[in-house]
């Protein structure tokens, strides 16, 4: 990895993840007509876009909240908000996500679940949901859509491990390898299921003989540059989680001080 301070990084980074995103919506808007809610294909249109500053925009900057410096010292209590807000905001637009996708199938007709694409995208957000706090009911036989959500086991371990201030340390030290697996795993996952999803739809999309995806026209570049820097963007944040010089001290912050100790009787 280029060897750069960890703030210039973090600049360059948040620039990417603004690129990705405006990429995403000019390509939505310019080729594929814009967007809507009314179940046409407008209404798909919100699905890459959400997907892509949720799952893999947001999602990446929650998982970097720690590389701060300022995070470094002082109680982890704030950042740990941070954190665990930034995750809820990304899965809160992967769900909107999904609802635009069921919504624009349901209304043409189309069979939900059946592409790898939709498999392995489920798939990422089921995961997500583990470590975010819920997980999509079963299917019900008459409904396309989703159910409810149902309190997810491994949320409320994370809860009880990182977040209330008496959680033991060996608790915390016992499920942060697994958090930290996981929610790499997750942006390994988004990273794939969007490249595969631009991929799936410019296949779809592209079937004219004039703009057949094989003669790459100007649409089919932009996408697939589009994943390009998706790919980047995934890359360079695992990159960064990686990296030993970027992580917090955990002499200098022992998890279990999540507020400022008192100076009287510690020396």
């Amino acid at each position: 990895m280029l060897d750069l301070p960890f703030l210039p990084f973090c600049v360059l980074l948040g620039g990417l993840g603004f690129v990705c995103v405006a990429f995403v919506s000019a390509w939505c808007q310019h080729w594929r007509g814009g967007f809507a809610l009314d179940g046409s294909a407008q209404t798909f249109n919100w699905h890459p876009v959400l997907m892509v500053t949720g799952m893999v925009v947001l999602y990446g900057a929650a998982a970097l909240v720690y590389r701060l410096p300022p995070a470094w010292s002082g109680p982890k209590l704030p950042w740990k908000v941070l954190h665990g807000t930034l995750a809820l905001a990304a899965f809160g637009l992967a769900v909107l996500g999904l609802a635009a996708v069921f919504r624009f199938h349901n209304a043409h007709g189309t069979p939900n679940m059946y592409s790898l694409h939709s498999w392995l995208g489920l798939a990422t957000v089921l995961l997500f949901s583990c470590q975010v706090g819920a997980v999509p009911a079963p299917y019900a036989p008459t409904s396309r859509a989703p159910g409810p959500h149902l309190p997810s086991l491994q949320w409320l371990a994370g809860f009880s491990a990182f977040l209330l201030p008496w959680a033991p340390a060996w608790l915390r030290g016992l499920y942060k390898p697994v958090h930290i697996f996981f929610g790499s795993t997750v942006l390994m996952l988004s990273v794939a299921s969007c490249i595969s999803g631009i991929n799936e739809k410019l296949f779809f999309s592209l079937k004219n003989g004039t703009t057949d995806y094989k003669h790459l026209p100007a649409e089919a570049v932009f996408a697939n540059t589009l994943g390009l820097l998706i790919l980047l963007f995934g890359v360079l944040v695992l990159g960064a989680l990686a990296r030993p010089s970027w992580k917090r001290p955990d002499a200098d912050s022992p998890d279990s001080f999540q507020v400022p100790a008192p100076l009287s009787g510690h020396r």
